[in-house]
Order: structure tokens, then sequence, then C-alpha cells
């Protein structure tokens, strides 16, 4: 996976492992088959120069988007070519690391169709969109709506004259804006907007509209469509044309309207069809639960960068010859890096475990069986929330334990950072995502009077009187090895959150207390989602895991990513009284012993992830450790540096220097 001859300067590192390397590989990827993928279509990606990522960070925007279609290009020909499986085309897409068209197309536009398209219609429109034959993007999210999906202005009124659906933006705020691929590349888009036949308001729905002719690629007639500009950062996002879209009358066939769920007659009559609505969470859920994979695949590139140049910047401590001491030997470094490190391997087991309940919702829909939608539904709005927003947070503080050169495009970690962070708003605000779980836990609660035993990742709460009464029986800080015990203490802070969050609500009043008590609801949600990542890590690693060494590493990470958190949110838990104030000092005690631990395992334990130097994109994170000559030598690349007197110096710094601005002795002010 890596070049061949390079000296290893972290061979020392990996020389004090712990565990085999290779079965801890196989956890992380899901299996053997998928190791083996990632690892063929890693080799294809990171040999191609093409897919080169070099000087990124210094194109034009227009520079920078051409050079991504050109990727996106050569990426689809290599599927067609190579004759990639829909798995292997997936991984190679993601591998090349660049925001593009593709994404939206592959992730939204093709998902829709399939969850919400008769068959009539996916026989008609899933082969344009597998050969491409069509570009496709998710136009939903307005300039004046974005979460608030029932909110949307943007309106597609019946025409039974010509048997046609007439497209419009009635006011400004309904401008489609944010969609990804919308801006320069998509032909069609699959709009949400409000259905109006017969002079009657049925709401939002989906159609494909086509935007831009497939001779030319102008857009059509009635059709207003651009790019929404420069986002945030050096590359990151900036790869991607995100569009603006207005429609100007635009008229598009009935059957264009996607119609599994609902349809209109050539008279105009809406009926709704026999099919259940809850068939439509499939691609919602299938979408939030990729997320959450990203977040511990992305929380894993900057921890990767950061563990090992934390292993090969020394600073202070030297005495005489001594060299200075590893900064990754600092207890205030792994303080702040192994938590980080701990949360990417919990965050990819509850991806997987998430995964496994994506089958599971789809197959149950396929029965229509709803019974467990609710709580898939909570479920993936939680995680969502809550893996996006600690991702983004430890990316930006992988970046701070690089010091001064983190900061340097070159480290990866600015470019990761911004292309990473608006999954904390796309597909849900993460705070309006925790308010639906809150939603969950309150009517979970509230049925518990009638009988209604909860089920899956709630059923903590059926044992709200042990719970709520009982202490923790933690006495010395080995007991929080014990992970009953780690458990014991999120159940019981989760539920007390919960209870009082509810009976604050009931007190004030239903939806006037939801408002008003938001906050205490937040918090109750925070909590059961961090309950569900640590539950679901105990879950795994009661199974079993193989190899030397392997299951006391997860183990060593699980008790850190529990009790970094439980020392973190130490005043939930002492406030709610889950804990005495010597349990949580006994808790912070034993994380500083669990560091120990980790200390040698740390460089074999971002290796395990398998991310080549590609697609990492530091300097600061290569393999080899070889560091500082590579930030000599890029800097050189730098185009200001291709002169060695630079453009404006006559103009603007030699008559300062020369003093050629000094007013003469007569001027006045």
């Amino acid at each position: 996976m890596e070049e061949a001859g390079r000296i290893d300067h972290l061979s020392g590192e990996r020389q004090k492992a712990q565990f085999d390397l290779q079965p801890m590989r196989v956890l992380l990827a899901g299996g053997e088959h998928e190791l083996d993928v990632a690892q063929r279509v890693a080799a294809i990606v990171a040999r191609d120069p093409v897919f080169s990522k070099a000087n990124r960070t210094r194109l034009s925007r227009e520079e920078l988007y051409k050079n991504s279609l050109r990727k996106a290009s050569h990426g689809w020909k290599l599927i067609q070519q190579l004759k990639l499986t829909e798995e292997e085309a997936f991984k190679l897409r993601s591998l090349v690391d660049e925001p593009t068209f593709t994404d939206l197309h592959w992730g939204m536009f093709v998902p829709a169709i399939k969850g919400q398209a008769t068959d009539e219609q996916q026989k008609y429109w899933l082969p344009l969109a597998y050969k491409m034959a069509v570009i496709g993007c998710y136009a939903q999210t307005e300039l004046g709506h974005g979460s608030n999906v029932q909110g949307l202005e943007t309106t597609a009124t019946f025409d039974p004259a010509t048997d046609e659906f007439v497209m419009n933006s009635p006011n400004l705020t309904s401008t489609k804006w944010w969609p990804g691929g919308l801006g320069k590349a998509s032909t069609h888009a699959l709009v949400y907007a409000r259905l109006i036949t017969d002079n009657h308001d049925y709401g939002i729905h989906a159609f494909i509209v086509q935007i831009r002719s497939l001779d030319d690629h102008k857009p059509l007639p009635g059709v207003t469509v651009a790019d929404i500009g420069v986002k945030f950062g050096n590359a990151g996002y900036n790869t991607m044309d995100n569009g603006l879209l207005r429609f100007d009358q635009v008229r598009i066939p009935r059957n264009n309207m996607l119609m599994k769920l609902a349809k209109v007659t050539k008279e105009g009559k809406y009926i709704s069809s026999d099919v259940p609505k809850q068939l439509a969470y499939g691609a919602m859920v299938y979408v939030r639960q990729s997320i959450v994979s990203d977040a511990s695949v992305y929380l894993s590139r900057a921890v990767t960068i950061a563990v090992r140049y934390s292993c090969v910047r020394r600073q202070f401590g030297g005495q005489g010859n001594d060299p200075e001491t590893q900064v990754i030997d600092y207890k205030t470094q792994q303080h702040r890096l192994f938590p980080l490190l701990a949360t990417t391997y919990a965050y990819r087991i509850v991806g997987q475990w998430l995964k496994w309940l994506y089958s599971d919702v789809m197959n149950r829909l396929e029965s229509y069986d709803f019974s467990t939608l609710p709580e898939v539904h909570a479920c993936t709005s939680g995680l969502k929330s809550l893996t996006t927003s600690v991702a983004a947070d430890g990316i930006e503080e992988c970046r701070k334990l690089c010091g001064g050169h983190g900061y340097l495009c070159s480290s990866g970690l600015p470019e990761l950072y911004a292309a990473y962070v608006p999954a904390c708003t796309y597909e849900g605000d993460n705070v309006v995502l925790l308010l639906q779980v809150a939603r969950f836990l309150l009517k979970t609660l509230s049925q518990l009077g009638g009988g209604v035993k909860p089920v899956g990742t709630a059923s903590y709460l059926g044992n709200l009187p042990v719970l709520t009464k009982q202490g923790s029986r933690v006495s010395q800080g080995t007991d929080w090895l014990d992970h009953s015990n780690l458990l014991y203490a999120f159940e019981a802070r989760a539920a007390r959150l919960a209870l009082v969050a509810a009976q604050l609500v009931q007190k004030a009043g239903n939806e006037a207390g939801f408002e008003q008590h938001s906050i205490e609801l937040i918090e109750a949600a925070r909590a059961h989602c961090e309950l569900m990542v640590l539950s679901k890590f105990v879950e795994r690693l009661q199974r079993g895991v193989p190899g030397r060494g392997v299951q006391r590493q997860l183990d060593i990470l699980c008790e850190v990513y529990g009790l970094f958190l439980l020392v973190s949110r130490a005043g939930d838990f002492l406030s709610t009284g889950c804990l005495t104030p010597t349990q949580v000092a006994l808790a912070k005690q034993q994380l500083q012993n669990l560091y120990t631990e980790v200390r040698p395992n740390a460089v074999a334990l971002v290796d395990a992830f398998g991310h080549t130097d590609h697609y990492l994109g530091s300097i600061l994170g290569r393999y080899d450790g070889d560091v500082y000559p590579n930030l000599y030598k890029d800097a050189w690349e730098e185009p200001l540096n291709k002169t060695v007197v630079t453009d404006g110096y006559e103009e603007y710094i030699r008559p300062i220097l020369k003093q050629e601005f000094l007013p003469s002795r007569k001027a006045r002010l």
C-alpha cells in the first residue's frame, strides 16, 4: 500500500504494538471482503496520477471545479473499463476524496427514485441514471427554508388541459438553494414542491424536472440555475457546484411526479396510494446511516495525522545531548488525543450496527412491518447529530494538536475540516434532530403507564425504578473497568435526565413546555445517544474478537471512550445523583492509567484504519513520518516562490523602503 524503499521514521512505534494488525483491520473494515475491496480500490486510486491532490488548495475556484470534473469523468471511465461492481464503484468515488456532482447523483437522486417512483417509472428513469445518460441532483432546501420541509414554497400546479404540472418559484425565498451538483453539472433535478390540483394544496411531493438541454447543456426555457458561490475553506467543498434554481412557469409531464405514494389522474384527481407512506423512510435511513459511517472515516483521518505527527514532533524536555520529548508522551496531549482515537473506534462500531439496522428495517418495511420505525428514526436522527458534531469538533482539535504546522494546508487538516463541517447541517440540523430524539423519549416514557414495554435502544427506560433510585456500586478505580458499571452509570444518567425533562414539559403543558424546556430535552437526547454508542461498543466486545491482543485493545478503547465522556459530563452524573464526587474522581484517575496503556499501541491503532498517503493528503500524517524534508519541499511549490523578488515590489515595497512617501517639510495636514 505504501511506496517501497522509503525510510519508516515510525517503525520503532510500530514495533511497540501489542496486538495483531490484520484482524484489527478486518474488524474496522467490517469483514474480510470489505477489507479486500477497500485495499484493492485504494491502490487503484493512489497510483493514478489523474487523482493527484497536489496543489489542490492553491487552485482558483474555476480551476478547482474543472479539475473535479476531470476526476469525476476519469473515475466513471475507470468504473466502466474495469467493470467495477456497485460496491467497488462507491468505494472508488469515496477514495478519490473530492466532493463532486456524482455524490448527489448516486447518493440522493438514484435512492429517491428507488424509494418513491412506481415500478413503471423506475423502469424508465433508473437505466438512464445508471448509465449517467442523465445527471441528477436532489433539490429540496430553499433559500428561506431548510429543515422545515413542510414550509417549502415551490409549487407544482396541475393543468388538466395539457396533462402537465407547472413548476413555479413564487418568490425569492422559494429559490432552491444549496443542492450539490445543481449549479453546473446536473441535467435533471428531483424537486420537492407543493402539489396543487383542483385548487387544493396537497403538500410536499417529489417531481423529476429536466433543467438543462441534453444537447448543449444550456438551461431550458423558464429555468434559472447557477452556482451559489465560494464556500468556507481552501478547496474543501468548493469542488462541489452547490446551486440555486428558480422556475418561471416550467411545464413537465404529469408522469414526472414520483407516484409510488400518491398520484394525480389526467382529470386532476389526487389519489393516495395503497403503499404505506412509511416506505419512503428507507431512503432517509440509508443516507443518515451512511453519514454516521462517514463520521468515523473523517475523524479517523484527522486522528491518524495527529497521532503520527505527535510521535514525530519533539518539544522541550531534552537535557544535554538527549533528544526533546515526543509530544505524544505529554499527558495533556494524550488527554486530548486518545479519547478522539477511542471515539473513532466507537463510531466505526456503531456505524456497522446502524448498517445492520438499516437492512433490518428495510426487510420489515417490505413486509409492511412498521413497528421499529419510531426507534429507527430516533437512532438515525440522534446518531447523525452526535457523530457529525463530535467529528467536526474532533478534526479541529486534531489541527490544534499539530501545533503551528497543523494550520498549513499541507497538513491536510484545514481542508479536511472545511470538507466535513457541512455534515452538521445537511440531512437535518443537528439541534433539530436531537429534539426529534427527545420526542421519541417523551413518547416512550408516556407509554410506560399503559404497560407498553420499551425495546431496543430505549429498553433501559423500562428499568426506571432501579435506575432512578439506586446508585453506582463503584468503590475503587478498577471497578470502572467492568463494562457493566460503565453502562449502568450511563443508563442511570440518561433515564434521570429524560424523566426530569418529561416532568418539566408536562408541568408546563406539552407543546409550550417542549419549547420552554428544549435545552433540558437536548441534554436528555444527547445522553441517550452517547449511551447508544457505548452500549453498541460493549455488545460488540461481548461477542469476542479474534487476533492476538485485539480484544484487549478494544476493551481499553471502550473504557477510554466511556470514562472520558463520564468525566467530561460529570455535571450530569453528579447533579442527577447517579454518581458521587469520589466515584467521578476514581474515574478520572483510571482514565489517566488507560492512556498509559494506549500509548505504545497508538500508531498501530491508526495504521489499522488503512488510509493511504494519497487519501490522507497530509505531509504531517505520512506513513513513513518523514515530515520536515517534505514540508520544506512543499514550500517551494508555492507560486509566490516562482520569483525571487515578488511581483509588486517596485509598486509597493520599494517606495516604502526608499522613503518616497515621506512628506516634505512644507507639507501641512
